[in-house]
């Protein structure tokens, strides 16, 4: 939301409440119904009127505040300079909006703690513009997903006669403190949890540039399948693909870092959790008989972790085995395989448990339990990571 020091601007857009850039009217009373909602003049930055009561109400209700501040003067009440709160305000997803009437309270407190936070030297600017970035990037995707998918279904009309309108102040109104509740309450989980993590780091370094399992998941042939199936049906099979994956992901103690439509993205702090994650979905998929077949490639080794993605060589060569998997198979690299013989979770060959097994025996012990088997495969050239010896990656009998 870049502005000048000036007041002057473009028309207005959707502000940074994300709203429409427009001055509300007066919130209706609880309950009332879309009918008694009285029209709201919908004033935009170049003078022209239109009348959106229902959106209007629906913003104040949400936002709990009237449009006060053009950006200028949030700016200014907040202390912060023209520059930087433009920074934050585009780092959130605001749009440029010039001059609108279109902030309020909440706006200028939210610049204000930012920058305190500065002036204190517990973030850098820098860092502020980060925290902004992704607090702005999640919750967008989640207030959109809400929207298109939650509420849409909830505000079908209940009876004949009725519109999705009359129906969405009440059902707004009763969902919102709940919601706010419960997303706080997932994300303070979801913080100590990521806090848990980092702190168990051997040494700084390691906090930031971390050695993780990291898996790629792909639905082989979906770019067929996108020219046979109506759009429904593939929103549908692409939904329950990502339900699933994301389901046993967090089931088995992985994290799902991200969904691609026809591929998820996954990590795990230990080898033995991603082996097992990625056998399981590829159980799961194949006793599916709507889902296409699958295949996983993973990779062990240092990855970069940035605004809750993952970076890195390591990253790379686990979508690049992917690529070359077999259906209904998972691939891992090398160094994903010398972990799981090194926490004993498979044997380097065949030959070495038969010989463990002998000594066992002649011992009087049990013999070494093995959760996984490790075929090696021909070495391949891999684009931009050089030649690699793909490991075949199987439960063992």
């Amino acid at each position: 939301m870049t502005v000048d020091d000036t007041g002057s601007g473009a028309g207005a857009q959707r502000g940074p409440d994300g709203g429409s850039g427009r001055t509300a009217g007066p919130a209706g009373p609880a309950g009332t119904d879309a009918s008694a909602i009285p029209d709201v003049e919908d004033e935009k930055a170049d003078g022209e009127s239109t009348k959106n009561p229902l959106a209007l109400q629906l913003e104040q209700l949400i936002l709990g505040a009237d449009r006060r501040y053009t950006p200028f003067q949030a700016a200014r009440s907040a202390g912060v300079s023209m520059e930087l709160a433009s920074r934050f305000w585009r780092a959130m997803g605001f749009p440029d909006i010039g001059q609108a009437k279109a902030l309020t309270e909440a706006d200028v407190l939210a610049l204000r703690r930012l920058a305190g936070l500065v002036e204190a030297g517990l973030l850098s600017e820098a860092m502020a513009v980060q925290v902004a970035r992704s607090t702005g990037q999640t919750t967008a995707r989640l207030a959109e997903w809400q929207i298109d998918s939650f509420l849409e279904g909830l505000t079908e009309p209940p009876e004949p006669g009725m519109t999705r309108t009359e129906v969405t102040y009440p059902l707004i109104e009763l969902l919102l403190p709940e919601l706010e509740e419960f997303l706080v309450y997932v994300w303070r989980r979801q913080l100590a949890a990521a806090t848990g993590r980092v702190v168990q780091a051997a040494d700084d370094e390691e906090m930031v540039d971390r050695r993780l399992a990291v898996g790629f998941a792909d639905l082989v042939g979906f770019t067929r399948l996108t020219r046979r199936m109506e759009e429904e049906e593939l929103g549908e099979l692409v939904e329950a693909f990502e339900t699933t994956a994301a389901d046993l992901v967090a089931a088995h103690g992985g994290r799902l870092i991200k969904t691609l439509g026809d591929e998820v993205l996954y990590a795990a702090d230990d080898a033995g959790v991603a082996a097992e994650i990625a056998l399981r979905l590829i159980e799961t998929m194949a006793n599916d008989e709507t889902m296409p077949e699958l295949r996983v490639g993973m990779a062990f080794g240092t990855v970069t972790t940035r605004m809750g993605d993952v970076f890195g060589t390591t990253v790379n060569l686990a979508s690049r085995l992917t690529s070359i998997a077999p259906r209904d198979a998972v691939l891992v690299d090398g160094a994903f395989a010398e972990e799981l013989t090194r926490t004993g979770d498979a044997p380097a060959s065949e030959a070495q448990a038969a010989e463990a097994a002998a000594a066992a025996e002649k011992e009087g012990e049990e013999p070494p339990s093995y959760r996984f088997a490790l075929q090696p495969m021909w070495q391949r050239p891999v684009r931009g990571l050089g030649v690699v010896e793909p490991w075949l990656l199987a439960r063992r009998t």
